[in-house]
């Protein structure tokens, strides 16, 4: 048996500004843009790995209001679940991703625990880790 991530949501305040950041910044590529009920849901991933994608939609697509109310606060606040992306040249990676704009949380250093690796808030607060390796 064999099992893989296929996709993860990132949930995002303005999808826009958040493809911008995911395609222009980090590099991945849109598979794929649905629109339902006034909401869109965007597709991204790499060409490194074809069957992993990340979904970017807003607080309230798909959601009860009272749900998309309480994951907009999170959202906010900054407290969503982090994403790591590992890369094999953190320098060049790190640099595409500040020219795009993004917040710089940390610059690329070497972790106690072992990794090199650098942080960013994407254009919606969620906090984004790029790890070489």
């Amino acid at each position: 048996m064999t099992i893989s991530l296929q996709y993860a949501n990132i949930t995002v305040n303005d999808v826009d500004e958040a493809v911008a950041f995911y395609r222009d910044g980090l590099g991945l590529e849109v598979r794929n843009d649905v629109a339902n009920g006034g909401f869109r849901w965007v597709t991204l991933g790499s060409a490194d790995q074809p069957g992993v994608e990340i979904v970017l939609s807003e607080p309230h697509a798909g959601r009860s209001q009272s749900d998309g109310d309480a994951i907009q606060e999170l959202v906010a606040k900054g407290m969503m679940p982090m994403l790591v992306f590992r890369t094999d040249d953190l320098d060049a990676a790190f640099e595409r991703a500040r020219q795009s704009g993004a917040e710089v949380l940390q610059e690329p250093i070497e972790q106690p625990w072992g990794p090199r690796d650098s942080a960013f808030r994407d254009p919606s607060g969620n906090m984004v880790r790029l790890s070489e390796g």
